[in-house]
C-alpha cells in the first residue's frame, strides 16, 4: 500500500518511523520533508495534488486548522483518508473529503518506538476502503484500541498527553534523587528503567496496578511511607484534575 503523509511535524515523524514504510511526504516546510523521506527511504513531493495522485492512503498530520485548506489542495484525488488531527472529528474528515473512506486515529508519540496506543475511531464508509490493512499497518506502530467517537477525547488525555505527564514524573523523580546526592544522569537512567520495567510486569507480565502495588509495599515500610506522602501530596487529584483539564479544554 503506497501511503502518502501530509505534515512530517512530530506526531507525524513519529508515526512514520513507526510504520517504517517509505512514505511519500509533503510538509510546509520543505526541508523537513526531505530529511524525514530521506530517513525512510521515501520520496519528498513538491504539493499535496501529487500526493494524492500517488498514494493509495492519505495520512493527514498537519495543524488541524488547515483541515478545509488541505483538502482544497487534494481535491478528489485522495481515495482515502487517514487523520491524526487533534481534536478534529470524523464528520469534519468527512466533511472535507466527501464520499470517501475516511479513519481517524489518535496516537501517541511513543509510536516512533513501536510501543505507542493508537486509538480508532472509523468513518461511517470505513469498510469500503482499505480498513484491514490500515489497521495492520498502524498495528506496527503499537496497540490499536476502537473506541466511540465521543469517548477520543478523554483517550487523548489519558495516553496521548501520558508520555508528557510521566516525563514530568522522572524528571521529579531525578530532581530528589539528585537532592540526595545522585548523579542526574544515573538517577535518570534508573528513574526511566524502573518506569519501563513497571510498564513490562503491567502488560506483559498481567498484573493489576494495585497488585503490583501492593507487592512492592511492606506494611510499615518505606514504600508505604512514600506512598503516604504522594497521597497527602494529592497526586491522585493532580492526575484527575490533569485528564479533565485536557478533555475541557478541547471542547
Amino acid at each position: 500500500m503506497v501511503i502518502g503523509l501530509i505534515g512530517a511535524g512530530n506526531m507525524g515523524s513519529a508515526l512514520a518511523r513507526g510504520l517504517g514504510e517509505p512514505l511519500l511526504v509533503v510538509d510546509a516546510e520543505p526541508g523537513r520533508a526531505q530529511a524525514l523521506a530521506g530517513e525512510l527511504g521515501g520520496e519528498a513531493l513538491d504539493s499535496a495534488a501529487e500526493l494524492g495522485e500517488r498514494a493509495e492512503i492519505v495520512v493527514l498530520a498537519h495543524k488541524p486548522a488547515q483541515l478545509d485548506e488541505v483538502a482544497g489542495q487534494l481535491g478528489a484525488r485522495s481515495r482515502a483518508v487517514a487523520s491524526v488531527l487533534g481534536g478534529t472529528p470524523v464528520a469534519a474528515l468527512e466533511r472535507a473529503y466527501p464520499e470517501r473512506p475516511v479513519y481517524r486515529f489518535m496516537p501517541n508519540l511513543a509510536v516512533e518506538a513501536r510501543r505507542g496506543v493508537v486509538c480508532y475511531a472509523p468513518g461511517s464508509r470505513a469498510g469500503e476502503g482499505p480498513e484491514r490493512e490500515l489497521l495492520a499497518l498502524m498495528g506496527r506502530a503499537g496497540t490499536v484500541v476502537e473506541l466511540d467517537e465521543p469517548l477520543i477525547e478523554p483517550a487523548t488525555a489519558l495516553m496521548g498527553c501520558a508520555p508528557a505527564f510521566f516525563a514530568l514524573v522522572i524528571e521529579a523523580l531525578v530532581d530528589a534523587g539528585v537532592r540526595h546526592g545522585l548523579p542526574s544522569e544515573r538517577a535518570g537512567l534508573m528513574a526511566s528503567q524502573t518506569m519501563a520495567g513497571t510498564a513490562s510486569l503491567l502488560t506483559d507480565g498481567g498484573l493489576d496496578p494495585g497488585e503490583l502495588r501492593r507487592r512492592v509495599t511492606s506494611p510499615g515500610g518505606s514504600t508505604a511511607r512514600g506512598l503516604a506522602e504522594l497521597e497527602r501530596g494529592g497526586v491522585r487529584a493532580a492526575f484527575a484534575e490533569a485528564v479533565t483539564a485536557v478533555v475541557e479544554g478541547g471542547r
